[in-house]
């Protein structure tokens, strides 16, 4: 009963927007996903690529319960879903983030200092071209801020992405997060 209880504790429930539906995914978003891969130039339309991406989300969905189960945080995907429909329209997610954030501005400022890499917790969205510019990233990752602040009792979150992303950087900025460039050459 108590690990039961403690279960439901770390599993996370779905997270409701005005219109989105945060859920676990499901072997079903299998083709979705790899097209949201495609959109963003993360992988190629060849089988191989398909086959990285089934096994990813065969992962992925045994992970919820394996973390849940392990009385661990709920890191990993989750498929966004407009609430109305059904259509998937993305992913949004937390992870840990190893990196040499010490070297960031901000974190020199907290007095952190250190080069080498230290823990995070890190954010993440990925959404299908069709429906970029809605507004559901940030829609869809201020759910997972709410949670993960509230419920999880997460302290602060960091997003990474590339300079050249602008788009990814203002959906950052419309969350409250600053940003911050890396003044060393490594990593880019």
């Amino acid at each position: 009963m108590i690990g039961e209880q403690l279960n439901n504790m770390t599993a996370m429930p779905e997270l409701y927007t005005e219109r989105l539906l945060i859920r676990p995914f499901v072997m079903d978003d299998l083709q979705n996903m790899h097209q949201v891969n495609l959109d963003a130039g993360w992988a190629e339309d060849t089988p191989d690529d398909l086959e990285k991406r089934r096994k990813w989300l065969e992962w992925q969905v045994i992970n919820y319960d394996a973390l849940a189960n392990l009385y661990q945080q709920p890191y990993g995907d989750r498929a966004v879903v407009l609430k109305q429909t059904g259509e998937f329209v993305g992913s949004v997610g937390l992870v840990q983030a190893f990196g040499p954030f010490g070297q960031l501005p901000h974190y020199q400022a907290l007095g952190i200092t250190h080069r080498y890499n230290m823990p995070e917790f890190g954010m993440f969205w990925a959404f299908l071209k069709a429906h970029w510019g809605q507004g559901y990233a940030t829609e869809a990752a201020q759910a997972l801020i709410d949670y993960a602040f509230k419920e999880m009792s997460i302290k602060r979150i960091i997003a990474t992405t590339e300079h050249e992303n602008e788009n990814s950087q203002a959906v950052m900025r419309r969350l409250g997060m600053k940003i911050e460039k890396n003044p060393l050459p490594d990593p880019f």
